[in-house]
């Protein structure tokens, strides 16, 4: 595993808590955001009230249907800034509550620092990058537990862009990349298809398509489907590197040392799916 993924995975979680935080879910519901319209527009709204078509754009992988039910409705319900704002409250509450005093500390201050940098190292590198663009018009917060998550958000959302980018250029479509995530064993493909909204028939069918490019035989990668999906990650790799590269070798490991306990806290409390960080 190169030493960007390794990188990203170990903070990963303190981005994707988020998406998982009881604070978040609350916080959208007293806007009127029911359900997954809250997932959908809060990733969103760093956009602006953008119509569903570009949700699905650059989400890529959920069914669109699913997006359609969310988008636009969420912006007649509360504006983009608001819910913003609810956003970063609830990061704040809800890593205050499950890392405790670590928050306040030299050790986070430390590793905002270093995220930061790896973060804004690349803020003019724009192009064919529409989620991280957006996410980097937004000001940064001053709290250092925030920073960090603000410049994991950005640095997740740079690695996401380009790792569509390698989907579309390997020609795959938004339910048939999940059909050989699912063939990796990372996540079940249960999980993975009711998630993303998809119907057993959809997914079925994205299976016999990549079956019949030779990519998967009975629901598992064949030899060319595993290199296929394996040159996908590696061009995720080098096309995520550059802000890792901007911290150097010695300043990604002390990033990674100094979050690595708390991602393990977050993953315990709320996401205990999650392993390997």
């Amino acid at each position: 595993m190169t030493l960007e993924r390794r990188t990203w995975r170990t903070l990963e979680p303190l981005h994707g808590m988020i998406y998982f935080s009881p604070e978040a879910s609350a916080a959208y519901e007293k806007l009127g955001l029911s359900g997954r319209m809250g997932y959908f527009a809060s990733r969103a709204a760093a956009l602006g009230p953008v119509p569903a078509a570009t949700v699905i754009a650059t989400f890529y992988n959920f069914n669109p249907d699913l997006v359609r039910q969310a988008i636009p409705a969420a912006w007649q319900l509360a504006s983009p800034a608001d819910i913003l704002a609810a956003r970063l409250e609830s990061a704040d509450a809800t890593l205050r509550r499950v890392l405790g005093d670590a928050v306040d500390s030299p050790e986070m201050s430390r590793a905002a620092a270093l995220a930061r940098r790896a973060a804004e190292s690349v803020a003019g590198e724009l192009s064919g990058r529409p989620l991280y663009a957006a996410h980097t018009a937004l000001p940064w917060p001053e709290a250092p537990h925030l920073v960090l998550w603000h410049a994991q958000t950005l640095l997740r959302e740079y690695r996401g862009d380009g790792h569509l980018a390698a989907l579309l250029a390997a020609g795959l479509s938004g339910i048939e990349a999940l059909v050989t995530h699912a063939a990796t064993g990372a996540v079940t493909p249960e999980v993975l298809r009711t998630t993303r909204g998809w119907p057993e028939a959809d997914w079925a069918a994205a299976v016999r398509r990549l079956e019949e490019r030779g990519w998967l035989f009975e629901g598992s990668f064949t030899e060319e489907g595993r290199r296929r999906r394996e040159e996908i990650e590696a061009a995720t790799d080098r096309m995520g590197l550059a802000p890792y590269t901007a911290l150097g070798a010695a300043g990604c490991e002390e990033l990674r040392a100094l979050a690595r306990p708390w991602s393990k806290i977050v993953v315990a409390e709320l996401m205990p799916w999650a392993t390997g960080r």
